[in-house]
């Protein structure tokens, strides 16, 4: 059975009450997908049970690309025993022998997969099991173009962002995936109606929701009106510089008869 879940309070365990334990017939695993904002802390807990049952706690941490990290705490020596976890940022959330959650300081790309926690008790053994999902705010950027077009562009982002606009117009969306699992996605659209001048452009991500106001450039095409105007310029700077020359040939006369 898969639950999904959104990790949002940092100093919490998800679902801390929830426990499965084995039985020599039939054996139940819950998994629990759990959201979390990369840059963020993140607890994991074990199942809840009274530590002075507990003989020991294992926890089997396995990611994208890296060997499995296993934590291994046996409570009657108070040894603690850990393989390919060096250099990971996952912590005890205090001592196993107190809290046996584990912690991740701040939460990156690598962290995301699977983590199991067991304990084993006299009365037989507990599991809990987390599918951990990494979330990542795109960056984004915005900007008009010529001709009445606007690009609303959402960039690095996991899952991949949805962008929208308003006013309605012609626009054309598209995602380019990444290696390391995020997606960028970048969105044109162009208005032909003159009197849309202003228009929005809303991104929604898991993140957050951010709207973005974009001005129209009008474009490079001249209307008569303004074209008359640039004719008329030229022609009064035409006029000005021809009395400039004929003054300066006048007064060279003068000098000249003199």
């Amino acid at each position: 059975m898969i639950m999904q879940l959104h990790l949002r309070v940092e100093s919490s365990c998800v679902d801390k009450n929830q426990t499965t334990q084995n039985s020599l017939h039939l054996v139940t695993e819950v998994y629990t997908t759990v959201s979390v904002q990369m840059g963020t802390k993140a607890m994991l807990c074990c199942p809840s049970i009274p530590l002075t049952k507990v003989i020991y706690i294992l926890w089997i941490i396995i990611v994208r690309c890296q060997p499995s990290c296993i934590i291994a705490y046996k409570v009657e020596t108070k040894e603690t025993d850990e393989t390919n976890c060096s250099g990971r940022g996952i912590t005890w959330a205090s001592s196993p022998d107190l809290r046996p959650d584990l912690q991740l300081s701040a939460v990156a790309l690598q962290h995301e997969g699977n983590y199991s926690c067991e304990i084993a008790a006299p009365d037989g053994n507990f599991h809990k099991a987390y599918n951990l999902q990494v979330l990542v705010p795109p960056e984004v950027i915005y900007f008009p173009v010529k001709n009445r077009t606007a690009v609303c562009e959402a960039m690095a982002g996991k899952p991949a962002a949805q962008i929208s606009w308003t006013s309605d117009g012609d626009c054309v969306t598209k995602s380019e995936s990444h290696s390391n699992g995020t997606v960028t996605v970048r969105s044109m659209c162009h208005w032909e109606q003159s009197n849309v001048s202003t228009v929005s452009c809303l991104i929604s991500h898991l993140t957050g929701n951010r709207t973005l106001f974009i001005e129209l450039s009008q474009g490079t095409t001249s209307t008569p009106t303004s074209l008359l105007t640039i004719i008329y310029v030229k022609m009064v700077l035409l006029g000005i510089i021809l009395l400039i020359v004929g003054f300066a040939f006048f007064q060279k006369r003068n000098y000249t008869r003199t």
